[in-house]
């Protein structure tokens, strides 16, 4: 009723178009506006209270109001093949099909055969994977820890139904798991994949433009669970795979895989070395996996006999359809490759690329899964080019053996350093060059050839301009808390992420960065834009930019200090031989640097800044506690 005399007023305007009718039009137009928005404010304020104890809930509402007049996932009314426009819609989940179910076949197919002259020498390990039997607490623990996930699988089941039923059915579905592990046999309605297209970018009518979104079924999850528990502790026991793999491994991050390869880069540079990176890409490295590879290697470490089969029995015989909305394709059978988005695909993978480390004897090689990352320095100009050129061509043999597809367009080369002159690296890699670049976004982070970090500090503040440009559309509608909450979704990440690697820099690199975390804030309190946020922080309980840099840096320290570091970062730091009440506990021994890139590296910053915490940090019982602890003295600070 409101909105319909707005609109009479506005037309009644518009046909005599005098000054009172205009004026009684937007005073009734202003009040109606400030109504909706009243009605809003009280509407989120009611559903957040509601939800207050209910994480998933209060996202619903904050999502429904960040996404207002958004749309969910749609297709166009026709898709292109090989006969031209295709407006039939059983047609098109079929073509859906056979595209994505061809994509790691005729990658491989593409690769040039080599014969295997097996030089990697995978070591057979002498011990065997055993597969433990499983029982109802262990069943029941796994599922309670799922993601409670409302999309359907092939059996029309969804995660939140089972971890709602788990109690009535762990009896009958742990003797399922046990007798899977004892006959060496993956059930096989567990083997069929739902998959969802979902839009990437570019031509929405073109089925190269879409990627899949496999739906595996819930119980195989439980069950994948239960032996890649078993596969991880056997694998990390014998030490088998490499130290310089990062993905998807306990106690290893991103962060730790840039903080080792940033320490390769500096410790060449503050020796006078030329030092270079080659950023490799690998096209659907998990779709081109060939089988019978994985499952021989597999064997030589350990895992064999009824974990051999089982393994077996999982990766083969598998099925996938493509599902919109009510249309189904025909199933059709996976050849290679690891089951898109399993649980113990990740894992294959990383038991599948792990002997490249054996490869080169002098490149250092840092991955994350499948991102692989080279690194090599040298004296000498000359010798750095002939020997990454040679050590390459034995990579790319190494891949071409193992089915995995280089792409050779979106792999790059950097020489990094402060150079007079602008170097050209020809790297070469089938007679095909690589590009050089100064730039290059790695693990998530965009790294220089100067370690100036300036790129990436540009890449974040777009980010979270756009991120705020959301806060303040939704300021109007919510109290402090539930904009905090959102800050520390939409914002804080990019500000965390790495942040121990990047964030120890000149302070007028960061800066930008302290400008719009000084405006997040704000925001949140909707203060005025001059205001000042010292109190704002210690209000929200959040950390300044700089505190969180030293935040971050100083856990990595107490990582070192109690020896919770992956072997190969833990012998950057060393410990002061210093008796237990000696002055000087707990301190790192300072390393001698030539150069500010060294300077602003954990290995020095970070030793300074663990130095300078106190004894009672130094000597927390648990990370938890060090992290409170932490942050507590610097809110301390704040007021002061």
């Amino acid at each position: 009723m409101l909105a319909k005399k707005k609109n009479n007023l506005y037309k009644q305007f518009i046909k005599v178009k005098t000054k009172e009718v205009e004026q009684r039009y937007k005073a009734y137009r202003n009040k109606l506006t400030d109504i909706i928005r009243t009605s809003k404010q009280l509407y989120y304020r009611r559903r957040l209270y509601e939800n207050k104890n209910n994480i998933k809930g209060t996202w619903d509402v904050l999502n429904n109001l960040i996404k207002q007049g958004s749309s969910g996932t749609s297709y166009p009314e026709y898709f292109i093949d090989a006969n031209g426009e295709n407006h039939n819609m059983s047609n098109i989940v079929d073509g859906f099909n056979k595209f994505f179910i061809n994509v790691g076949p005729e990658l491989a197919a593409d690769i040039p055969c080599q014969k295997n002259e097996n030089f990697s020498n995978i070591k057979s390990n002498p011990f065997s994977l055993f597969l433990s039997a499983t029982n109802e607490q262990e069943v029941i623990n796994i599922t309670l820890k799922c993601k409670s996930k409302s999309s359907m699988d092939y059996h029309d089941i969804n995660m939140s139904v089972v971890k709602q039923v788990i109690l009535n059915i762990a009896s009958p579905l742990t003797y399922v798991c046990n007798l899977s592990f004892q006959s060496g046999c993956f059930p096989k309605k567990m083997k069929i994949a739902k998959v969802i297209p979902l839009y990437k970018s570019n031509d929405k009518h073109s089925f190269t433009n879409y990627r899949p979104i496999s739906l595996l079924p819930q119980f195989s999850k439980i069950l994948e669970k239960l032996l890649n528990s078993r596969l991880e502790k056997f694998l990390e026991k014998h030490q088998i795979i490499n130290v310089g793999q990062y993905g998807f491994r306990t106690q290893r991050t991103t962060s730790m895989a840039i903080i080792e390869a940033v320490e390769e880069i500096t410790n060449a540079l503050d020796k006078n070395k030329y030092a270079v990176g080659i950023f490799v890409d690998l096209k659907k490295a998990f779709d081109t996996i060939n089988h019978s590879i994985l499952l021989d290697k597999l064997e030589r470490y350990g895992v064999r006999g009824k974990a051999g089969n089982w393994l077996k029995s999982y990766l083969t015989g598998r099925e996938q359809y493509v599902s919109i909305g009510h249309y189904h394709s025909e199933k059709l059978g996976i050849i290679c490759g690891v089951p898109q988005g399993s649980v113990l695909g990740p894992k294959l993978f990383n038991v599948y690329i792990n002997d490249i480390f054996d490869v080169s004897q002098v490149l250092k090689l840092i991955l994350f899964a499948d991102d692989t990352n080279i690194f090599f320095s040298s004296d000498d100009y000359t010798d750095l080019v002939m020997i990454v050129n040679r050590e390459l061509k034995l990579i790319k043999k190494w891949m071409d053996i193992n089915k995995l597809s280089l792409n050779i367009s979106k792999t790059k080369a950097m020489l990094f350093g402060n150079l007079k002159y602008n170097i050209e690296l020809p790297i070469i890699i089938e007679g095909g060059p690589i590009d050089n670049v100064s730039e290059n976004k790695f693990l998530g982070v965009v790294i220089d050839n100067k370690i100036s970090w300036k790129p990436h500090v540009r890449h974040i503040k777009t980010k979270i301009s756009r991120s705020l440009a959301v806060l303040n559309k939704v300021k109007p509608y919510l109290d402090k808390d539930a904009l905090r909450t959102l800050y520390c979704t939409l914002v804080l990440p990019y500000f965390t992420y790495c942040v121990e690697v990047w964030g120890n820099t000149y302070k007028n690199t960061t800066n930008p960065l302290v400008t719009v975390q000084k405006r997040a804030l704000r925001i949140i309190h909707k203060a005025g834009y001059l205001d000042h946020t010292h109190k704002l922080f210690l209000q929200a309980k959040l950390l300044k930019f700089q505190d969180l840099v030293n935040y971050n840096t100083s856990i990595i320290l107490y990582k070192a200090f109690n020896k919770l570091l992956p072997a190969n970062l833990q012998t950057i730091f060393e410990i002061r031989e210093r008796g237990y009440n000696v002055r000087g506990f707990g301190k790192f021994k300072l390393p001698r640097i030539r150069t500010t890139h060294k300077g602003f590296c954990v290995s020095v910053c970070g030793v300074k800044i663990w130095n300078s915490l106190s004894l009672q940090l130094k000597q927390c019982k648990n990370i938890h506690r060090f992290k409170f602890l932490y942050k507590q003295l610097v809110w301390s600070q704040y007021t002061q």
